[in-house]
């Protein structure tokens, strides 16, 4: 069993800042690719941010220069650094992780998501 757990979400002005954490807990292995999305009222739900195993990072277009993705892999912590917030960034983020997890003597690899951390900007 994994459980992944959003946290550090909130009300914020324009202009301001928060840190996103997501942790992952169970019979882990190894963390691979980790996710963050978000997801608008009455809007689909979108990739924003996306960290590998080694590091390497990616985003939508509509928060490069912004967001900062980092990850702690002894911690089983992915961090989201999100500056100059903007009204259009609220939404609720969830992280998404592919892990591999032990299972008896062998691994299973599996996609799971957290819950879910409401972020709220305010104008």
């Amino acid at each position: 069993q994994v459980e992944l757990v959003e946290s550090g979400g909130g009300l914020v002005q324009a202009g301001g800042s928060l840190r996103l954490s997501c942790t992952a807990s169970g019979s882990i292995f190894i963390t691979k690719d980790v996710d963050w999305y978000r997801q608008a009222p009455g809007k689909q739900r979108e990739l924003v941010a996306t960290i590998g195993t080694s590091g390497t990072t990616d985003y939508a277009d509509s928060v490069k220069g912004r967001f900062t993705i980092s990850r702690d892999n002894a911690k089983n912590t992915v961090f989201l650094q999100m500056n100059n917030l903007k009204p259009e960034d609220t939404g609720v983020y969830f992280c998404n992780a592919d892990i591999l997890t032990r299972q008896g003597p062998g691994l299973m690899n599996g996609g799971y998501w957290g819950q879910g951390t409401q972020v709220t900007v305010s104008s």
